[in-house]
């Protein structure tokens, strides 16, 4: 594989960063270094001198973006700004100009020679990638991720209904160009088989998914996103996890189904051997969100993704040495075979939780979650979006009354039904989180497992009655919960739940939560019990 010739304007914007990083960025200021650091990827250079940092844009026409002439440079750059200062208002500071000439360029000189976006520096050692390598990252920098995003998309205006982002032609063109683009890098005939595998099933499952698209357009599910929200992109500052370099080249690639946008993290975290943080990112987000319709077209966009980040690596194969091309070249192979897993890997099932309040059913459905792979929907969560609430507001309400009356009761089971259908339509095994007290409750998700061919277990939560009370003392105190039952509820569901009946008993798993998350996790012979069950 021959590497691309830079062009002429290229060759002058080398000799430009050169002469930057040699002469010093900021000269008559000796409190700072006279040396900048460059660091250059797949489309431009970063220039790193004290606590600044200088993004300048590669003159090139890559197709899905074109920075070839000065003016496109310097409306992309004032665009970079204005979009990332959304999520990072505090790392992303002006645009300057470059004057003078490429050999003695002057920063903030006039005319301008070239333009620059200013940053406030941070280290690479702080960005999620690099931390998630060193075992830095944690769960609750994953919660907060979720939790940051879903706040984002929900205060983003949605596309207008006649505008052209978010149809099937816009999307099926993106997902074409990354095809196109792929092809020509790749000479091995097993990865020249393996693409056209994924092209195959991503056609199958474009086509399926084409309603749904103009369903999602309709309800406004098409905003001006971030585009590009892989770990790489994402930094720690303060121990908060802070997205910025943004999509800022392209409408047709920010302005997207704000389900695309949480498929590129999930996939990213699952490229990188991390599959539990990929499913806990990506249930959090769902339930501070709300969005579960978006699982429908999850498994494309999930593919998507990893088509995007196989065709960088293809690119950057072209653009280094022959050492570094294998290894990028060895990337793309991963990303492949990633798209091809995602779009061809079904296996829904229905998993409801069984027990009082305080047992122990949320720990269990999230170490479940995580561990299998599973979309959970939360009857406590439910139960209050359908009154507008959000998840840690007090309802004011009184055991029977209010939210928690029976008629609302019946409306969040009916609710919980309705989302774990479409979640089994779509090919993902599905927790139901609730308490699942009466026959009946229980016996409607079985018939709807049935129906929708998919194994049903009930996983039975077993807590001591002393632990329980002293559970929901602490949970109403902390007032960190969904749940607001306390001691008078447990003591009313206690008299009304009807327990598991003989033919119920086939389906059921048993797990004992007395305090020990760690315990819980490694109960090994239920967790073997539910694996054979799941199969």
């Amino acid at each position: 594989m021959m590497p691309v010739p830079p062009s002429p304007d290229l060759l002058r914007q080398r000799q430009l960063v050169h002469a930057l990083s040699a002469h010093g960025c900021f000269p008559g200021r000796s409190r700072l270094p006279r040396r900048c650091k460059v660091e250059e990827t797949h489309i431009s250079w970063v220039l790193l001198a004290g606590n600044d940092a200088y993004k300048i844009k590669k003159s090139l026409d890559l197709g899905f973006l074109d920075f070839s002439t000065l003016e496109a440079r310097h409306f992309y750059c004032t665009e970079e700004l204005r979009l990332n200062r959304r999520l990072a208002p505090n790392l992303y500071l002006d645009v300057v100009a470059i004057g003078g000439s490429p050999e003695q360029p002057v920063l903030g000189g006039e005319p301008a020679i070239e333009y620059a976006v200013h940053m406030r520096r941070f280290p690479r050692s702080a960005m999620m990638d690099r931390l998630l390598e060193d075992g830095q990252i944690t769960t609750a920098h994953i919660d907060k991720l979720a939790a940051t995003i879903a706040r984002f998309h929900a205060a983003l205006p949605p596309a207008a209904a006649d505008s052209p982002f978010g149809s099937t032609a816009a999307i099926q063109a993106v997902v074409l160009e990354n095809f196109a683009q792929l092809a020509p890098s790749l000479e091995a005939p097993a990865d020249l088989a393996l693409l056209e595998q994924v092209r195959l099933a991503s056609e199958r499952e474009f086509t399926a998914c084409e309603p749904l698209f103009r369903q999602r357009a309709a309800a406004g599910s098409v905003r001006e996103c971030h585009g590009d929200l892989h770990l790489g992109n994402i930094v720690l500052l303060d121990d908060t996890p802070v997205p910025f370099d943004g999509i800022e080249f392209s409408t047709t690639l920010r302005w997207i189904d704000v389900i695309s946008e949480i498929a590129f993290t999930v996939m990213d975290l699952l490229q990188r051997g991390q599959p539990q943080l990929a499913w806990r990112f990506l249930n959090a987000y769902l339930e501070g969100s709300g969005d579960y319709a978006g699982i429908s077209v999850l498994r494309f966009y999930l593919a998507y993704r990893a088509m995007v980040r196989a065709k960088v690596a293809a690119i950057r194969a072209n653009q280094e040495d022959a050492a570094q091309a294998r290894q990028e070249l060895a990337a793309c192979r991963s990303y492949l075979a990633l798209a091809h897993d995602c779009l061809t890997r079904r296996r829904p099932a229905l998993i409801i939780t069984h027990g009082l309040p305080g047992c122990g059913k949320s720990t269990f459905a999230q170490i479940a979650l995580e561990r299998l792979g599973a979309i959970r929907v939360r009857s406590d969560v439910e139960r209050k979006r359908l009154f507008g609430l959000d998840a840690l507001a007090d309802s004011r309400s009184q055991t029977g009354t209010g939210i928690y009356g029976e008629q609302t009761t019946r409306r969040t089971y009916a609710r919980l039904h309705e989302l774990a259908r479409g979640l089994l339509a779509a090919g993902f095994p599905v927790i139901v989180d609730a308490a699942f007290l009466r026959h009946a409750e229980r016996e409607n998700f079985r018939a709807l497992a049935r129906e929708m061919g998919a194994p049903f277990i009930i996983a039975s939560l077993r807590t001591d009655e002393a632990v329980l009370a002293e559970r929901l003392a602490q949970r109403s105190s902390r007032r960190d919960d969904a749940s607001e039952a306390d001691a008078s509820v447990l003591r009313t569901l206690q008299a009304a739940q009807e327990p598991l009946q003989e033919e119920e008993l086939a389906a059921a798993v048993t797990f004992t939560n007395n305090g020990d998350t760690d315990a819980l996790r490694a109960a090994g012979e239920s967790w073997a019990l539910l694996d054979a069950r799941l199969a």
